[in-house]
């Protein structure tokens, strides 16, 4: 659904990219690698992360990278800012509302689905 999207300028499958958050998890740090990053036409950027059963690993993710984001935001000022979701069922409804939002937001709101 990306590639029919109006707001999406380019987007990638985080496959074999580097793009890695690290974070802690019961005492040992762990790499977490995103779905999908999402350039969208209004130069913000978006991260999205498919997921069904969300475990408490799952939560520990999205901390750290909400985290990230807010850090990543703030060194770059207003300019492309970043932003993430979480897609429930990784539908293509899902994830066409997920990136309008992020699209009508433009970074103002840094989690789009908030932390569960």
């Amino acid at each position: 659904e990306c590639d029919k999207s109006k707001y999406v300028e380019a987007w990638v499958k985080n496959d074999h990219l580097g793009f890695e958050i690290l974070y802690m998890y019961k005492g040992v740090i762990r790499k977490y690698i995103p779905d999908f990053l999402i350039r969208l036409s209004n130069q913000s950027h978006l991260i999205i992360e498919v997921k069904g059963q969300v475990t408490d690993k799952d939560k520990t993710k999205w901390r750290y990278l909400d985290q990230w984001v807010q850090a990543a935001n703030i060194s770059r000022g207003s300019i492309s800012p970043w932003m993430w979701a979480v897609s429930q069922d990784g539908a293509a409804a899902d994830f066409n509302s997920i990136i309008e939002k992020a699209f009508e937001s433009r970074g103002k709101v840094t989690a789009l689905t908030g932390l569960p």
